[in-house]
């Protein structure tokens, strides 16, 4: 049997941790920034755990 390969647009959005949560970035950061107040855009940055349902289907296409 092959070995399984990653999928990439899943390497490129999300990252688990040391603990094992897997975890993604926040969306409605990319453009159209400019009509965003500051808090709004500060509240938008860093990565939020994915949902349990969803964590273990990313889990599988992460097969390193």
């Amino acid at each position: 049997m092959p070995k399984l390969k990653t999928k990439k647009a899943a390497r490129s959005r999300f990252r688990i941790t040391s603990s094992g949560k897997v975890m993604r970035h926040r969306a409605r950061r990319n453009h159209l920034l400019s009509k965003r107040s500051r808090k709004v855009k500060r509240q938008l940055r860093g990565s939020i755990p994915l949902a349990l349902v969803d964590a273990k289907r990313v889990r599988k296409m992460l097969v390193d």
